[in-house]
């Protein structure tokens, strides 16, 4: 194990699986203190064996549903009471589902903005004060489609172009405080988020398989990858950056429709 978070304290979202769950481990790894949040009991206490087994560490575990505001701010306060303080936010927590402009329905929506963008903000509000005692940063997951367009998943891309300004604004805010803000656009990863959304098994290996073709590299991308370059957004080796969104996605970005 390195220490190069030895002391600090890194705030993860969607930390029990995915990227977020990349994440706790990467810094964990590197002598951070996770304070974890998770909606599964289950799979927030088998991170947190994962932890300790592997590098010592103590996890806080956070059960919150992040769509609601009292539950966000609880993870915030929690996280600052027993740790105290937040030296790195990463906004991984995520959610996906189909629909286009003339059928996504306003609950739909709603449930897709207030977990990926409205969360973030949230959030990000309420561990300013920790974040700036501490000189502090945030990395949030966005996505490729926070920088392209893609048929059939309308709030998901709205909310990831949300994110992307969301984080542009915020560093600009937050920098005669000290603040960094950051953001990474994975293109796809091999995680859960398309199968909760709804893909069957079956549909989610055509879709993988599907995606070596729009991949220009050939290939979807693994959350420790991910979580490496997050990793280095929050560390000081990336001191000078702020208010940068990184794609990380394989040169997604860089292909027109097909």
């Amino acid at each position: 194990m390195d220490a190069e978070f030895a002391e600090k304290v890194a705030l993860v979202t969607g930390a029990t699986s995915g990227i977020g769950r990349a994440c706790a481990l990467r810094f964990a790894g590197a002598g951070a203190r996770i304070a974890a949040v998770g909606r599964d009991e289950r799979a927030l206490a088998e991170l947190s064996e994962e932890i300790e087994e592997a590098s010592g560490g103590r996890t806080v575990l956070l059960r919150a549903d992040l769509s609601r505001a009292q539950e966000a701010e609880r993870a915030v306060d929690q996280t600052v009471e027993q740790t105290g303080g937040i030296d790195v936010l990463v906004n991984a927590a995520g959610y996906i589902a189909t629909g286009t402009v003339e059928d996504t329905s306003l609950e739909a929506w709603d449930a897709m903005l207030n977990i990926n963008l409205r969360a973030v903000f949230y959030l990000t509000q309420k561990a300013v004060p920790s974040l700036t005692e501490r000189r502090g940063n945030i990395v949030n997951v966005s996505s490729v489609t926070g920088t392209r367009a893609f048929p059939g998943v309308l709030a998901y891309c709205v909310s990831k172009a949300g994110v992307d300004q969301l984080t542009r604004c915020a560093a600009l805010e937050l920098a005669a405080k000290g603040v960094r803000v950051n953001a990474v656009n994975p293109g796809v990863v091999v995680t859960e988020i398309h199968r909760r959304g709804g893909m069957t098994e079956e549909q989610y290996d055509a879709f993988l398989e599907r995606s070596k073709q729009t991949h220009p590299l050939g290939r979807v991308g693994q959350t420790k990858e991910i979580a490496e370059l997050i990793f280095f957004l929050a560390s000081e080796r990336a001191s000078w950056i702020t208010g940068a969104t990184y794609s990380i996605d394989g040169g997604r970005a860089q292909t027109c429709a097909r």
